[in-house]
């Protein structure tokens, strides 16, 4: 099982998740700096812009599989669930489905005396 990071508010984001994000900050920022000093124009906001809009994505796609997760940890809670009711409805049915075949085998036998009597 994968090492999670338990936020505060109740989140859990695998750690390799949140290094991806870092690298992907941190390959904007290179990427960025390199091809702005490529035309000698070193401007802060472009960089810090570009640093903004991947750490937005990177916080997107995590918010995405969090969610993802706990649908899926929902999905899974009523599926037991579910599971759990069918087999207490099986048992019921078939309990009472034993007793129809008692009572049934009961007015058969007596039928079958009740005839014996008549003979």
């Amino acid at each position: 099982m994968p090492y999670k990071w338990d936020i505060q508010w109740g989140k859990s984001m695998e750690v390799r998740d949140i290094l991806f994000s870092a690298v992907m900050i941190f390959s904007v920022f290179v990427l960025t700096f390199r091809l702005l000093s490529k035309y000698h124009d070193k401007d802060a906001v472009v960089i810090l812009s570009a640093m903004m809009l991947i750490t937005m994505l990177a916080l997107l796609l995590l918010s995405i599989s969090v969610q993802l997760r706990r649908m899926e940890e929902t999905i899974n809670a009523k599926e037991r669930s579910l599971r759990t009711n069918v087999r207490s409805v099986e048992e019921s049915v078939e309990k009472r489905l034993d007793a129809v075949v008692e009572r049934v085998n009961r007015a058969v036998e007596k039928m079958e005396r009740e005839r014996r009597f008549y003979r």
